[in-house]
C-alpha cells in the first residue's frame, strides 16, 4: 500500500472519500472546516446518530459543490482515554469500512490529540492500523486477484507544510515494521508442505542476503557435533531434515548482543503422543515464534538499528513414525543434562533448550525466546495476552512497557523454585512435562535449566493466530497475527533508555 501526504483541506474534491476522527462528545471538525459542514455534524450529534464512541462509524454524503463527496466519521472515544491502540483500531476500522465499499484509495486526517501524543507516534499508529488491516493471505486462492477488495493508496492530510518531513519519516518507519509483521504472518500462514525447515532456511538466507545480514544454517551433522539431543530427537519422526538458523545484525560496535530465539515446529502432530484431529490444521502455526524472529531480523536491518541483534530459530516437524522418539526415552541435551520424555507433544521446550544453550556462546546482554509453547497459557490468559516469565526484572519491565505501547500486551506469571519439583524425574535430571497444574510455568521452569544470562520467555500459544477469544481488532485478520515483531522493535528502539 502506498501513502502520500497532502496539505489539501478535507473538503477538497480531489478525494472520493475522506476519513476524519471525532472524539466522543465533541461535535465539530474544527475551525478550518466551513460552518455548513460543522453544522451538519452538530445536527448528527444532536440526533444521537453519531456520538464519536470508539469503533463507531458514520458516512456523510456531501451535497455541496466543489467538495469531497463523502466523509467517514470515525469515533475515537473520550479524548482523555485515547491511546495509540485506539488510533490503530480507528484507522483499521476506517480502512475496513472504505475497502468494503469498493474504494481503492481515500484520504485521512491524522487521528488523535497532538497535545498528548507526538505527531510521529500518531502517524505511525495510523499507518500500522491501515497496513495490518489491509493484509490478506491470498497465495493459494485461484480467484482473480484483481477482483479482491484492497486499498492501494492512502493520502494523509497535514495541518501545515511544516509537518511534511516528520510525517513522511514516520510513514516509512511504520511501513518497514508492518512489512516485518506481514512477513511473519506469511511464514506462519503457509502450510507445512510449503514451509519445511529447509524451505524456511532458504527464505532466511534470501532475506539476509537482501538486507545485509549474516545468516548461518546448521544441518544435521552440525547438530550432532553440538550434541543437540532435543532438536535431533524431535525431528526423528519426520522425513524432513531439521535446520538451525542463526541471523546476525551487527551495528552495535563491541556491545554484547541481544538475542531472540523463536520456536520453529513447522507442523506439530504431537508425535507419538498424537493430538486430537480437531483443529490440528492450526498446528502449521507452531512455527509462529520462528516466523516472528525472522520478521524481526528483516525489520531491524531495514531500520538500521545501532545494536548487535541475533535471531535464532530451531526448525523441525514433529510427526509420528517408526523412527519417532517415544514417551519414556531419555534424551541428552547439548548442555549435558538429561531429560525423560513423558510426552512427545511437549517438543517445543526440547528444541528451545538446545537453542538457549547454543546462544550462551555469545555472552548476550539478554535473551528472549518466543514460542507457541503451552495450551495451559491459553487456559490461563485466553487469547488476549501473552504469557511472560523470566529471571531478569529489568528485561521483564521493558517487555511490559513495550507491550502496553504496541497493544501486544504481556502478563507475568511466577517462576518460583517450587514449580521445579513438578519436573523432577526418577531416572533423569528432569522430565519434559510436570502435569496439568501450572503447565505454562513448569514449561518455563524446564527452560530455565538451560540459561545462564538475563532471560525472558514469551508463551504466545493464545496470541499467535486468531482463535476463540481473540479480541476483535481490525488489524488482526483471520490467521497468523505476526505477534512479537512490533513488541520487539519497540523494545529495541528504546533499548538504551533507562527504565
Amino acid at each position: 500500500m502506498d501513502f502520500s501526504v497532502s496539505k489539501l483541506d478535507i473538503l477538497d474534491n480531489s478525494f472520493e472519500i475522506t476519513s476524519v476522527g471525532v472524539f466522543e462528545g465533541e461535535g465539530y471538525f474544527g475551525i478550518s472546516t466551513d460552518n455548513a459542514l460543522n453544522q451538519h455534524l452538530s445536527n448528527i450529534f444532536s440526533s444521537k446518530e453519531f456520538e464519536g464512541k470508539t469503533k463507531q462509524l458514520t458516512l456523510l454524503h456531501i451535497d455541496q459543490k466543489q467538495t469531497v463527496k463523502r466523509i467517514l466519521l470515525v469515533g475515537l472515544g473520550k479524548r482523555e482515554a485515547f491511546t495509540l491502540e485506539a488510533s490503530r483500531i480507528a484507522s483499521g476500522k476506517a480502512l475496513q469500512f472504505i475497502r468494503n465499499l469498493g474504494f481503492q484509495s481515500y484520504a485521512s486526517k491524522i487521528f488523535g490529540d497532538r497535545r498528548k501524543i507526538s505527531l510521529s507516534n500518531l502517524v505511525e499508529s495510523l499507518v500500522v492500523g491501515c497496513e495490518l488491516t489491509n493484509y490478506q493471505f491470498s497465495k493459494y486462492k485461484t480467484i482473480d486477484l484483481e477482483s479482491q477488495k484492497k486499498i492501494n493508496i492512502v493520502t494523509i492530510l497535514l495541518e501545515s507544510d511544516d509537518e511534511t518531513d516528520v510525517v513522511r519519516s514516520s510513514i516509512s518507519t511504520a511501513q518497514i515494521i508492518c512489512n516485518g509483521v506481514n512477513l511473519a504472518r506469511d511464514i506462519s500462514n503457509t502450510p507445512s508442505s510449503d514451509a519445511t525447515p529447509s524451505q524456511i532456511a532458504e527464505e532466511a538466507k534470501r532475506i539476509s542476503r537482501e538486507n545485509g545480514l549474516n545468516c548461518i544454517v546448521l544441518e544435521v551433522k552440525d547438530m550432532e557435533k553440538l550434541g543437540m539431543g532435543g532438536l535431533l530427537n524431535v525431528s526423528r519422526g519426520s522425513q524432513q531434515p531439521p535446520r538451525f538458523i542463526i541471523i546476525e545484525h551487527k551495528l552495535g560496535d563491541d556491545e554484547k548482543p541481544i538475542v531472540f530465539v523463536g520456536k520453529g515446529i513447522t507442523f506439530d502432530s504431537g508425535g507419538i503422543s498424537i493430538k486430537p484431529s480437531e483443529k490440528m490444521e492450526d498446528m502449521k502455526h507452531d512455527k509462529s515464534g520462528a516466523a516472528s524472529v525472522i520478521g524481526l531480523m528483516q525489520t531491524v536491518a531495514k531500520l538500521k538499528l545501532r545494536l548487535n541483534i541475533i535471531g535464532v530459530t530451531p526448525l523441525t516437524e514433529n510427526l509420528p513414525s517408526g523412527t519417532a522418539y517415544k514417551p519414556g526415552d531419555v534424551l541428552k541435551m547439548s548442555n549435558g543434562k538429561t531429560v525423560e520424555v513423558i510426552s512427545t507433544d511437549a517438543e517445543g521446550r526440547l528444541i528451545l533448550a538446545d537453542a538457549l544453550t547454543y546462544v550462551s556462546k555469545y555472552t548476550p546482554q539478554a535473551v528472549i525466546d518466543i514460542a507457541t509453547l503451552t495450551g495451559a497459557c491459553v487456559i490461563a490468559l485466553g487469547s488476549v495476552a501473552t504469557g511472560l516469565l523470566g529471571n531478569d526484572e529489568d528485561l521483564k519491565s521493558r517487555l511490559k512497557l513495550a507491550g502496553d505501547i504496541t497493544g501486544e500486551r504481556v502478563w507475568e506469571l511466577p517462576l518460583w523454585d517450587e514449580y521445579k519439583d513438578q519436573i523432577k524425574s526418577e531416572i533423569a535430571d528432569m522430565k519434559n512435562v510436570g502435569g496439568r497444574p501450572g503447565g505454562t510455568i513448569t514449561a518455563a521452569s524446564f527452560l530455565s535449566n538451560f540459561v545462564d544470562y538475563p532471560w525472558a520467555h514469551l508463551d504466545i500459544a493464545g496470541t499467535a493466530w486468531t482463535q476463540e477469544g481473540t479480541p476483535e481488532r481490525p488489524y488482526l485478520p483471520k490467521g497468523a497475527s505476526g505477534i512479537g515483531v512490533r513488541l520487539f522493535v519497540e523494545l529495541l528502539r528504546n533499548w538504551r533508555t533507562k527504565q
